[in-house]
């Protein structure tokens, strides 16, 4: 056991996390995201009885967003069309402005399609139990 490392964090992805270095990513996937097919290349880390929410909060506890670019925090932004809510997002900015004075201001939007290939080249994909749609982010790791 350790001191300070949030419970829902599984070894695995304290490992992963201090693998990463500046500039890496790693994707918080809802459950409806193909996590297995997008993670071939990368590691994907089971989380499945956790939230979104839960597992961003827990990470973001450890892992610094890069202060270097404008948007370290990226959300899967919804397809023109889809007519749904996103009360996630939400919770996500606070979480955020809790760890990262930037809140908001730190999250872009990326087009589905052009979110899954930058899924495709993270460090790691961690694949949530969460039921809210569109609630996949891609965070890229700043330096302490």
């Amino acid at each position: 056991m350790l001191k300070g490392i949030p419970k829902i964090i599984p070894p695995e992805l304290l490992k992963v996390m201090s693998e990463m270095g500046h500039g890496d990513t790693i994707v918080i996937a809802d459950g409806n995201f193909p996590s297995e097919s997008m993670g071939k290349d990368s590691i994907v880390i089971r989380c499945d009885g956790h939230s979104g929410d839960e597992i961003l909060d827990a990470v973001l506890s450890l892992l610094p967003l890069d202060t270097y670019v404008e948007s370290p925090v990226n959300l899967m932004e919804v397809v023109p069309g889809d007519n749904v809510e996103t009360p996630i997002w939400k919770k996500y900015f606070s979480i955020i402005e809790k760890h990262d004075g930037r809140g908001e201001s730190a999250v872009s939007y990326i087009e589905r399609f052009a979110f899954y290939e930058k899924a495709k080249k993270a460090y790691a994909i961690v694949a949530t139990g969460e039921s809210a749609l569109y609630a996949n982010l891609i965070l890229q790791k700043g330096v302490i």
